[in-house]
């Protein structure tokens, strides 16, 4: 079995409402958070966990505030000798457009999508303006464009579960490595709402959907799933990756 280690790379931040992250929690507390590209070396494949944001903002006061650099795509990727034309593979954990700017880049990669989020991309819920149809459509125009529609193995040792939290078409990645299985998840959260405080638990609430969710009640069941599927999970926008190397260190 190949096995394989992750990369958390920055490649941009967001400054919004807490609650945005915490359902019901944490409203009226401004928060950062980072944007991540994920490297998942091993294997003969070079592959990526979303792409990130094109433009990011580089200033020391976000840096700050996730306790970690910020690159430009090309710059996270070359700290590990890759350029974005070495790229095979894109997974993608959904299609917001802060996780998929840098597509056009990965000129000869294949994209893995939900075809939920393909639906949503090209025909998006006036509530969800964060699909952006330009920033996928090199790809499919192409002919790059991995749609499925379930529970996939994308190589050995990587696979992908459909969690539809934060979007119908969310896809959880499950990479093996030698500290076992770590999930990277398919919705955006922060390492809070898999470990609540204690004033939520008191609720009788051992988990905390994310702010912007498809179904409140199925959430918080699919997470507690993920939560129970993986050695190690990786909550997608956790600050404290800013400043990691390799997950497992």
């Amino acid at each position: 079995m190949v096995t394989y280690t992750i990369h958390p790379i920055v490649t941009g931040t967001k400054v919004f409402d807490k609650s945005m992250m915490t359902y019901q929690s944490g409203m009226g507390t401004t928060y950062t958070i980072p944007i991540y590209c994920w490297y998942i070396e091993g294997g003969d494949k070079v592959v990526l966990v979303d792409t990130g944001e094109k433009s990011p903002v580089q200033s020391e006061a976000r840096a700050n505030a996730i306790g970690g650099r910020i690159y430009t795509f090309e710059e996270g990727l070359a700290r590990w000798g890759l350029t974005p034309a070495d790229v095979d593979i894109v997974i993608h954990t959904h299609l917001h457009n802060d996780h998929c700017e840098n597509d056009d880049k990965c000129s000869r990669a294949l994209f893995y999508v939900h075809e939920k989020e393909l639906e949503h991309l090209h025909d998006p819920h006036p509530l969800d303006i964060r699909y952006v149809e330009d920033y996928f459509e090199d790809v499919e125009e192409s002919g790059r464009a991995v749609i499925i529609d379930g529970d996939t193995e994308i190589v050995p040792g990587i696979r992908v579960v459909h969690t539809p939290v934060h979007t119908e078409g969310g896809l959880t990645v499950l990479i093996e490595t030698g500290s076992g299985t770590v999930a990277i998840t398919g919705f955006c959260i922060i390492d809070e709402n898999l470990d609540p405080p204690r004033q939520i638990r008191a609720m009788g609430m051992d988990l905390i959907p994310p702010g912007t969710v498809v179904n409140t009640y199925e959430a918080y069941d699919i997470m507690r799933q993920v939560k129970e599927m993986a050695d190690i999970v990786l909550p997608l926008h956790e600050p404290r990756f800013a400043a990691m190397e390799t997950i497992p260190a």
